[in-house]
């Protein structure tokens, strides 16, 4: 290996965008082109949109401009949409329409769905008609449905073929497909028969029918099944690949597992915007989001979770009396309040992540209560116990006070609990993304209980003072 190769390999990418970027700025382009080279296609994209953070759009053109044509399709791809549409709007037609023949169907349908309308029709107007239905039938599927992640470039085999046959076709067509490693069998009238593996290919004699060889239950998907269903069934089988079916069990398409994963990352990205109080942004990564977009999306849930703490401050109000008579109560009412929060929380962040693993279900309701619930009665007893010594000791406090406190802890610990338990649940039953349970909502919720708690065993504890 040349010693500049080397160099470069153990060079962090960092370190290489940064000198890249160096060597740009002073006109170096060939320099620039030679270690731009040395990278993957994945890199490649990360240093081109670095370079239009740090340089422009017009200077991502030119760097982009210096791949070989081979590799432009493969790192367009996966450039973020914003550089997708900033290099689409400035380079040439011929540039435009050899990049989307180059790409896979699958990327060319991801690339297409985050473009403007405009430029979409701009790049659909050079297609050929048989292609430009197809992409248009791709395109109309709902987003987060199998239909949308498959891809028509796969290989199909004739029952009545032998592994000579398959072998000889898979050999002509191999190139131009998704994967060559789970080939499908299917009859004339495109009905799903079964599946043949390239590994039981090669192991058989050519003369064997593929009808003896193929596997005929096939576990596959419909076209409009959620992708949560598609993600299930990779993680439970360990797929590469899985087909996937219309109404009439007719073969549409395949997904791979290169698709899922990136499915994988967006609803798991979707899910931490979710339980964090984020409407999600889609894909996009946080520097690519504008300041109004941010806003946008956070903005709505803050009012939300505002509207609730006013219910918290009219529950404080009502007792207002009851404060006035012993101030030394809103001592401890952060400290209430802030476990309620935390305790719900931890209950809601497990059961939400069960119910994304399939671990748990909305079935399972009273179990989960009932685990809860003895989770609830040990955490409260040691938390009360130790605030009780905390009050007494350090505080120098009333019996009475350290009863009250200690009493709505642990009532409130255990409907927090049982609350942050149960609420995912009942969001999943009724068809809402139980990631809206998380922190902030449980927080909210639970501090209202827990004031109006705390200032009702108050009243009633308190009335000897």
């Amino acid at each position: 290996m040349p010693e500049d190769e080397k160099t470069y390999i153990e060079t962090s990418l960092e370190e290489i965008e940064d000198e890249i970027v160096n060597l740009l700025e002073s006109k170096q382009y060939i320099h620039a082109r030679e270690l731009l080279l040395s990278l993957n296609e994945a890199d490649v994209a990360e240093v081109i949109g670095e370079t239009e953070n740090r340089l422009g759009i017009d200077m991502a053109i030119i760097l982009f401009r210096m791949l070989p044509k081979d590799e432009s399709a493969d790192v367009f791809s996966r450039l973020s949409p914003d550089d997708q549409t900033g290099i689409i709007a400035r380079i040439t037609d011929k540039e435009i329409n050899f990049i989307i023949d180059e790409m896979d169907f699958d990327d060319m349908i991801d690339v297409l769905e985050e473009l403007p309308a405009n430029i979409v029709d701009k790049i659909l107007a050079k297609t050929p008609h048989a292609e430009r239905r197809l992409i248009n039938t791709f395109l109309n599927y709902p987003e987060d449905c199998a239909g949308s992640l498959m891809t028509p470039d796969y290989i199909t085999l004739k029952p009545e073929w032998t592994v000579g046959d398959a072998l000889a076709h898979i050999k002509r067509v191999g190139m131009d497909s998704e994967t060559v490693y789970t080939c499908y069998v299917k009859d004339r009238g495109r009905q799903l028969l079964g599946i043949v593996s390239l590994r039981s290919l090669v192991t058989q004699d050519p003369d064997v029918p593929l009808a003896d060889l193929m596997v005929e239950e096939v576990v596959f998907v419909n076209v409009f099944d959620d992708r949560e269903k598609v993600m299930e069934f990779f993680t439970r089988y360990g797929f590469l690949a899985i087909p996937v079916v219309d109404n009439e069990k007719r073969l549409v398409g395949i997904i791979t597992v290169d698709d899922i994963l990136i499915a994988i990352e967006e609803e798991t990205t979707e899910d931490i915007e979710r339980m964090g109080g984020v409407i999600s942004s889609g894909d996009r990564e946080y520097f690519d989001t504008t300041i109004l977009g941010q806003v946008k999306s956070r903005l709505p849930w803050l009012l939300l979770l505002m509207a609730s703490a006013m219910f918290t401050g009219l529950v404080i109000a009502h007792f207002e009396l009851q404060l006035a008579k012993i101030p030394s109560l809103a001592i401890y009412l952060p400290l209430l309040m802030g476990t309620g929060g935390n305790s719900g929380s931890q209950s809601s962040t497990l059961i939400i992540r069960g119910l994304a693993l399939g671990e748990v279900a909305p079935r399972d309701a009273a179990r989960v209560l009932f685990k809860e619930f003895r989770i609830a009665i040990i955490t409260a007893a040691a938390l009360s116990a130790v605030n009780m010594a905390k009050i007494m000791l350090l505080d120098s406090r009333p019996l009475l006070i350290a009863i009250t406190v200690c009493c709505s802890q642990m009532i409130v610990i255990v409907l927090a609990k049982c609350l942050g338990g149960m609420l995912p649940l009942l969001a999943k039953k009724v068809g809402i993304d139980p990631a809206l349970m998380a922190a902030p909502f449980i927080s909210s919720l639970t501090d209202t209980f827990t004031c109006f708690v705390y200032f009702s065993l108050s009243t009633m504890i308190l009335a000897y003072i």
